[in-house]
This record gives structure tokens, C-alpha cells and sequence, in this order.
């Protein structure tokens, strides 16, 4: 691994958890979107949050990302209770996070968005003075434009790198929104139904550069997905959620043969679970 993909928090506690939550409660009046829930993701590790529709995967991802308060419970973000802090202020907690519908800038190409990131965590106050004097991002320094090439090779976006976002397909947009949350060098990055929408070949593509970025990157993550058999075949862990509530966690096959999880879930029927890739 090259020194520049090496993303360390130094200000985080070591021993805790990149992300934790502990006894989340959400209420709507008398229902319950998610009741006493619990979640822990290890730093470096990949976890699947999975469960059918109206299960409250939403919900507890609006609370770890900071969009929507608890009615109780805490949040823990690399061991600093991130319960009352915004969004915003998550995001320099070392949080990241994508959405289910990819938010880019149609005017901006793959690489404006990954200096724009980029300078929005590191270099604030010169991003402000380029867009507000300048009116375009200028030339970078060498550091950063290490970076961003390294996020356009590693999510292989060479051959649009100049392309606008707005002309790109749906797969290469969503990989240029996990590229665009690994510019603000995340510990921890939330991906919401990151394979929403592509074919086969695009969700087996994505998954598996999202598990070399895991690998090399060593940012901690949290997967929110439909997809049972790709996080099944992604995940070193699974979480499962039905009305609110945890009912089951453990590994991938703990999860695969637990008769809870296929009563709520998964049916009476095996699921094919793809081989994971190897070194890629």
C-alpha cells in the first residue's frame, strides 16, 4: 500500500469502534421505527444492515448520520459520543456517508467532485477563495492531487476523470459518490443501497472495488442493502433489523442459517451466495 492510501485518524481512540450506537429509540408518535437498537462496526471492518421493507434501516441511518435525533439512545463515532452533533460537524468526526440516489453536480467533472471533497475537509478556506475570486478550482498541491489520483484508479474512473457528471451512467456515478465521500478521508463511511438500480455485472463490479477500498484503505463500513447475497458474500458481519428491532447478528453464515432472519427475511429457500473476489 502506498503512504498516500494509508487514511489514519490520529484524534480517534483506538480501541473503540469506528462507529457505534447504543439503544437507539425512534418514535413517531406511538410507532416505533426502531426500538433499543444497538450496532457496532470495528474499525476496518465491513458490515451489512440489512431487512425488509419498513424494518427501520432508514431510520437508524438518518440517527448515525446525524439527520435525525434519537427519542433515545447515543451514538459514538471512533469513541467520541456524536449523539447532539450535526451532520456537518460528523463529517469532521471522520464520517462519510453516500446516498441512495447519487447527489453530484452535473456541471462538475469526476475530478472537480474528488478536489471539492477533497479541499472541503482539508483546505476550506482556499476552496472558499477559488470558487468566491477565482470562480474555478485551481491547480492543486501535490498532496492533494495524489490523492485524488489515487481515488480515480483505485474506483477506476481514468478513462471520465474529465467527464461531467451529468453524462455519466448510473454505476460510474455511484462510483464517483463513494469516491467523492473517500476524498473527505473518512474512518467511517455509511453506503445507502450503493447497488440500487445496476445490473449484475455493475453490482459485482462495484462490490468488489468497494472491498479492495475496505482493504487497502482501511476505512471502516457500514452497508445498507437489498442485496442479501452480495452482502452476504461482502460483509465480515451482519446486522438484521425487522419492526425496529435487532433480531439477529453474526457472520455471514450465522446470519444465512439463523431461522429467525429467514422467517422475517429471507424465505424458506438457500441463497446463492457469490465467492468473494480475491486480490483485486
Amino acid at each position: 500500500m502506498t503512504a498516500h492510501a494509508a487514511v489514519r485518524h490520529p484524534d480517534n481512540i483506538a480501541a473503540s469502534p469506528a462507529l457505534s450506537a447504543t439503544g437507539v429509540t425512534v418514535r413517531f408518535g406511538g410507532l416505533a421505527a426502531c426500538a433499543d437498537v444497538s450496532i457496532v462496526v470495528p474499525q476496518g471492518a465491513m458490515v451489512g444492515l440489512v431487512g425488509p421493507n419498513g424494518a427501520g434501516k432508514s431510520t437508524l441511518f438518518s440517527v448515525l448520520s446525524g439527520l435525525r435525533r434519537p427519542t433515545a439512545g447515543q451514538v459514538f463515532i471512533g469513541g467520541r459520543d456524536a449523539t447532539r452533533v450535526s451532520a456537518r460537524a460528523r463529517s469532521r468526526l471522520g464520517l462519510a456517508r453516500t446516498f441512495q440516489q447519487p447527489e453530484l453536480f452535473t456541471g462538475l467533472t469526476v475530478r472537480e467532485h474528488l478536489v471539492l471533497a477533497h479541499r472541503s475537509r482539508h483546505a476550506a478556506a482556499r476552496l472558499w477563495a477559488d470558487l468566491l475570486v477565482a470562480g474555478a478550482l485551481r491547480g492543486g498541491t501535490g498532496p492533494e492531487d495524489e490523492r485524488v489520483d489515487y481515488l480515480i484508479d483505485a474506483l477506476y474512473l481514468r478513462d471520465v476523470e474529465h467527464q461531467l457528471a451529468g453524462t455519466l451512467p448510473l454505476g460510474t456515478s455511484r462510483l464517483l459518490e463513494v469516491g467523492r465521500a473517500l476524498a473527505t478521508d473518512p474512518s467511517v463511511l455509511l453506503l445507502d443501497e450503493p447497488l440500487s438500480g445496476l445490473d449484475e455485472h455493475e453490482a459485482e463490479g462495484l462490490a468488489r472495488t468497494l472491498r479492495r477500498v475496505n482493504r487497502e484503505e482501511g476505512v471502516a463500513m457500514l452497508l445498507v442493502e437489498h442485496d442479501v447475497a452480495m452482502v452476504l458474500s461482502t460483509c465480515s458481519s451482519i446486522v438484521v433489523l425487522d419492526f425496529g428491532v435487532v433480531i439477529a447478528t453474526g457472520t455471514p453464515e450465522e446470519v444465512r442459517t439463523d431461522p429467525r432472519v429467514r422467517a422475517a427475511y429471507l424465505g424458506d429457500e438457500p441463497i446463492d451466495v457469490p465467492d468473494p473476489d480475491g486480490a483485486t
